[in-house]
């Protein structure tokens, strides 16, 4: 189900709130076929202390100066990518799963694209970069949360668009499309199910 909201406002932090994002899926995702590891168990905690007491973890407001420099520069990737395109960008709000109980799976794009697409962007340093250049596809790192926009936004597709100011003018926007897996999908709802259920486990223990 799809949110107009604004992102990084308070109304986009309250619908956050004790819910599993997909920035986070590549911790739940590690491993698969196995337990959970360290990084996933210690991530359900914090969404299930957000669940019960309706207050953001600290950390989740923490920015460095990546960070800093991705919000500031996704404006001018998001231009970049319309005029090489020729789409229209628009709000990616928050998406949400409508059909399970308890919800708590979350998605925030970068934005969106029409009925069928979405867009996640990465401002990167120049060599990063290069590297993503030359290797013609998205980092492992967030083959996740990519499957997750397209999933929990209905979407067919995603495009990953790497951008780097202070590279020549013709690589400094990388566009690579991921296309829609079912596969994949049902990997990861079975996979977040299960996880949902560790979450709701920790919420119990706070609980009684």
């Amino acid at each position: 189900m799809f949110i107009d909201v604004e992102q990084n406002t308070d109304e986009w932090f309250a619908l956050r709130l004790g819910k599993v994002t997909s920035s986070n899926f590549s911790k739940i995702m590690a491993n698969l076929g196995k337990d959970f590891g360290s990084p996933a168990i210690e991530y359900a905690q914090k969404v299930a202390l957000e669940y019960v007491t309706g207050d953001r973890d600290e950390s989740a407001s923490y920015k460095n100066g990546y960070m800093e420099r991705g919000h500031e520069l996704e404006p001018v990737a998001v231009e970049l990518y319309e005029r090489e395109t020729f789409y229209s960008v628009t709000n990616g709000g928050f998406n949400q799963e409508e059909s399970k109980e308890p919800i708590l799976l979350g998605d925030s794009p970068d934005g969106n694209v029409g009925e069928d697409g979405c867009i996640e962007i990465k401002s990167v340093i120049p060599n990063t970069q290069w590297k993503r250049i030359k290797k013609g596809g998205i980092d492992s790192a967030y083959k996740w949360q990519i499957h997750g926009h397209i999933w929990l936004g209905d979407k067919q597709w995603c495009d990953f668009i790497s951008y780097c100011p202070e590279m020549p003018e013709n690589k400094q926007l990388h566009i690579f499309r991921v296309e829609r897996d079912d596969i994949i999908i049902s990997l990861m709802d079975e996979r977040l199910d299960e996880f949902k259920g560790v979450v709701m486990e920790h919420v119990e223990l706070l609980l009684n």
